[in-house]
């Protein structure tokens, strides 16, 4: 049974326990002599890591998605916790629970499923309602649904945050949408059910989140207007006009080419799921970035990605 976790390890810890290996890079010192740089993962974090003996026997012994048997210490490298590895083997199969090694949202997941049809019930246009149950009431696709991740790393990176975070949009669509004159609320809801749907697809998770291959070479913005099409097709009676509006929103989502997608949103309802997707995938991962901080300071390190640091008031 694991008994080390990552949220728990302090500099000068000695390591030996059960991680996942989701990164596994050979390097080379300015001498020519070898060493690993390694990523380990459970259900708590990540810690970056480094082998500088037993190169060879550790890089032929394991690989990128084990899980993995580590012994070392733990340092501390640039303001940083950072595994020191001694020696690296893989697991014994009776130390590989899954729950160990991935992260997983808080929340109930069938109650936050049935909450999300719930919102999207509202939905009056008959070819919009065909649509989502095509997917949603799909036996096939809704169990995947409800336990992708949305992302690797960056917000709702845990089992079930793709559907945490679809939720989280509609909801607040819902009230959004209504506030504006000229908007398509049945329109803007459908998009912001429907915008990640491909990273069922662009994702995996096993002993790791990481990427597939058809999750790098095409990503989820194309595989996600694929299966709209899919199910476009299978639904019958449904206008052009509404196919071409709810592509270009998913096509849209991320705002503009500099982030991915194929085109800026170019439409109200485009433009407001772009913004209500941004905003909350930056909140969540902030917050997720502020609760793994030590809580006895009222700035957190620098966060890389949005540079800057951020406040933590006394509670």
């Amino acid at each position: 049974m694991k008994k080390q976790f990552i949220d728990q390890l302090k500099a000068g810890d000695s390591l030996g326990d059960v991680f996942a290996l989701s990164e596994k890079n050979l390097l080379r010192k300015k001498d020519g002599e070898p060493y690993l740089n390694v990523t380990l993962s459970d259900r708590t974090g990540t810690l970056k890591g480094v082998a500088w003996d037993n190169v060879a026997e550790i890089r032929d012994a394991v690989s990128s998605g084990d899980i993995v048997f580590v012994t070392g210490r733990v340092s501390e490298y640039r303001g940083s916790l950072q595994a020191v590895v001694a020696d690296m083997k893989a697991a014994s199969p009776y130390d590989r629970d899954p729950a160990d090694f991935l992260p997983a949202t808080d929340k109930d997941i069938e109650a936050m499923f049935s909450r999300l049809k719930k919102v999207l019930s509202a939905i009056e246009t008959p070819h919009f309602k065909r649509l989502l149950d095509a997917f949603f009431e799909d036996e096939d696709f809704a169990p995947v649904f409800k336990a992708a991740p949305a992302a690797k790393s960056m917000h709702h990176a845990y089992i079930g945050g793709l559907l945490e975070h679809t939720l989280s949009m509609c909801l607040l669509i819902d009230k959004i949408g209504r506030h504006y004159a000229g908007i398509n609320t049945d329109l803007l809801l459908v998009g912001a059910a429907l915008h990640d749907i491909g990273k069922i697809r662009e994702f995996e998770w096993t002993t790791r989140i990481d990427y597939s291959d058809k999750g790098r070479l095409v990503g989820h913005i194309i595989m996600g207007c694929a299966m709209i099409d899919e199910r476009i097709a299978r639904a019958g009676d449904f206008p052009e006009k509404d196919a071409v509006l709810l592509r270009h929103m998913v096509a849209a989502h991320h705002g503009s080419r500099e982030f991915g997608s194929p085109e800026p949103p170019k439409t109200l309802e485009a433009l407001l799921l772009h913004m209500v997707d941004d905003m909350d995938a930056k909140m969540n991962g902030v917050r997720e970035f502020i609760m793994k901080q030590d809580p006895d300071e009222s700035w957190t390190p620098y966060h890389r990605l949005l540079e800057r640091h951020f406040y933590v008031p006394e509670s």
